[in-house]
C-alpha cells in the first residue's frame, strides 16, 4: 500500500512539471487566411516572468503543424529541459516555405519568417533579438529552417536542418510539389535562386550558427553531404553529424534533442 501511494505521489510530481502545449490560430495578411500553429511552454514559463528564446520547428512534406507534439513525444520534455519556447508553424502540405513565384496565395517565407514571429512575439514572453531565435526542421522543414534562416539572418541567429530534403533544383517530381511552388523545372536560375547552393554564395552579415544532421540509411542522406561539403569549402562554421537511421519519426524523436541542446548552447553564449 505505501509503496502504491509513493508511486502515485511521484507520478502526480512528475506530471505537474511538464510543458505546456497552446494552438493558436495565426492570421496571414500576406495570403488573406488563418492557419493553426503549436506554441510549447516549458514548464518554468508558468512560474515567473522571464522573457524565453524561441526556437522555430518546421515540419516536413506531407506534415501539419501538429506533427511533431504528437510523432515526437518526448518534445515537451526537452523543452522543459532546455528551457525554451518551441513553436511549430503549419507549412500547408507542400509549400516549402517559399513565398511562390507562381502562386500569389502561397507566402510560407513571409508567413513563417515575418507574420508568425510578429504573433508569438506580441503574445508570449519572448526575448526579442535574433540571437534568441532558431529555426529549424525535418526533410522538407529542413530546407525550410536553413533557407528561411539564411535569408533572415537578421531575425534569426541560429537555424538547422534534420534529414533535409536540400537540393530543391534536384526534387522535379510532380508529387513532391516544388515544381508547383517554382514553376518551370528547366529554369535553373529560378531553381538556383531557391536553393540552399544559391543562398550559400550570398553570405549574410549576420553569422549564423548551424547545424546539421542526417541519418546514414536515410535515401537523401547525400544532400545534407553535399551542404556539409559546401560549407566546409566555404569555411563556415558549423555542426554536422550522420547518425544511424532512416527518413522516420523514429529517427526525428532522436535527433531533435541534441538540435534543441545546439541552439540552448548558443543562446546561452557569453557574448552571443
Amino acid at each position: 500500500m505505501k509503496q502504491s501511494l509513493f508511486l502515485f505521489a511521484l507520478f502526480l510530481s512528475l506530471s505537474s512539471l511538464a510543458a505546456e502545449v497552446d494552438t493558436v490560430t495565426i492570421f496571414s495578411k500576406a495570403m488573406n487566411r488563418s492557419f493553426r500553429a503549436v506554441v510549447i511552454k516549458p514548464d518554468s514559463y508558468q512560474k515567473g516572468k522571464t522573457n524565453y528564446p524561441t526556437v522555430y520547428l518546421l515540419h516536413g512534406l506531407g506534415g501539419k503543424f501538429s506533427d511533431w507534439v504528437s510523432k515526437a513525444p518526448n518534445l515537451k520534455l526537452h523543452a522543459d529541459r532546455n528551457n525554451v519556447l518551441v513553436v511549430c508553424p503549419d507549412g500547408a502540405i507542400n509549400s516549402w516555405y517559399f513565398d511562390s513565384p507562381e502562386d500569389s496565395t502561397m507566402r510560407f517565407e513571409t508567413y513563417v519568417a515575418d507574420e508568425i514571429p510578429a504573433y508569438i512575439d506580441a503574445h508570449y514572453r519572448t526575448i526579442r533579438d535574433r540571437k534568441a531565435r532558431a529555426i529549424t526542421g525535418l526533410s522538407m522543414g529542413g530546407h525550410g529552417g536553413l533557407f528561411l534562416g539564411y535569408r533572415h539572418a537578421n531575425f534569426f541567429g541560429a537555424a538547422g536542418s534534420m534529414s533535409g530534403a536540400l537540393m530543391v533544383e534536384l526534387i522535379k517530381e510532380p508529387m513532391y510539389g516544388v515544381s508547383k511552388r517554382l514553376g518551370d523545372t528547366t529554369n535553373t536560375a529560378r531553381y538556383r535562386e531557391y536553393s540552399i547552393f544559391g543562398i550559400l554564395d550570398k553570405q549574410p552579415k549576420d553569422t549564423l550558427a548551424l547545424i546539421l544532421d542526417c541519418g546514414t540509411e536515410d535515401f537523401i542522406v547525400e544532400m545534407s553531404r553535399a551542404v556539409h561539403k559546401r560549407l566546409q569549402e566555404l569555411k563556415i562554421a558549423h555542426d554536422y553529424t550522420e547518425r544511424p537511421g532512416r527518413h522516420d519519426w523514429q529517427y526525428w524523436n532522436n535527433a531533435i534533442q541534441y538540435q534543441l541542446l545546439f541552439f540552448r548552447n548558443y543562446f546561452g553564449k557569453e557574448g552571443n
